[in-house]
């Protein structure tokens, strides 16, 4: 698939629903429990994300944008959210992490970005250059990968309680082998 901002806002754009259906009105059971040492909780990834809207990912384009590769990127707290949040619900996590990404992909649409400024490039401090597709290419990777962890982190709490079937998990479910001469989307 060849990147484009309007199918990374369909994803982004979605994050903030999907949570919100999840883990809105569950119980401290669900939304505290992580899936082991060092692991997030779901009320963890919630506040990550929220830190990432307001610290990384439109900062670091406008960085890109505006200042190239003059200067890095600022550093990004991945556990901010540790001391951030203490003291605060799920719910306003979930508000505030929805009119953040509001904003962010109100001001993301309104830069109408070119291909030419899609490939600007910025200085990460860790990994080098990074062009503006690529960080928002990161951007909806990075949704999706904690939308993952949210479910591990809460299927993880009835690991014990599955019987035989948890304890003996079939293979991935996967389509049947299609002839050569298939047209499915995958052989044209």
């Amino acid at each position: 698939m060849t990147f484009s901002v309007d199918k990374s806002v369909e994803v982004l754009e979605r994050t903030p629903g999907v949570l919100n259906v999840w883990l809105g009105g569950l119980s401290d059971f669900w939304v505290l429990s992580n899936y082991g040492e060092a692991t997030f909780s779901p009320f963890d990834v919630v506040g990550h994300l929220i830190e990432a809207e307001q610290t990384n990912w439109m900062t670091r384009l406008r960085v890109i944008l505006d200042r190239g590769e003059a200067e890095p990127f600022p550093p990004f707290d991945r556990y901010a959210m540790l001391e951030t949040n203490t003291g605060k619900s799920m719910a306003d996590l979930l508000t505030a992490f929805t009119a953040l990404r509001v904003k962010s992909l109100d001001e993301l649409k309104a830069l109408n970005l070119t291909p030419e400024a899609l490939d600007r490039r910025g200085a990460h401090p860790a990994f080098g250059p990074v062009t503006a597709r690529q960080l928002i290419a990161a951007w909806v990777v990075h949704d999706l990968g904690h939308l993952h962890q949210v479910a591990k982190a809460m299927a993880f709490q009835y690991r014990d309680d599955v019987g035989p079937s948890g304890s003996n998990p079939r293979p991935p479910y996967s389509r049947p082998s299609c002839s050569p001469s298939c047209r499915c989307r995958t052989h044209q």
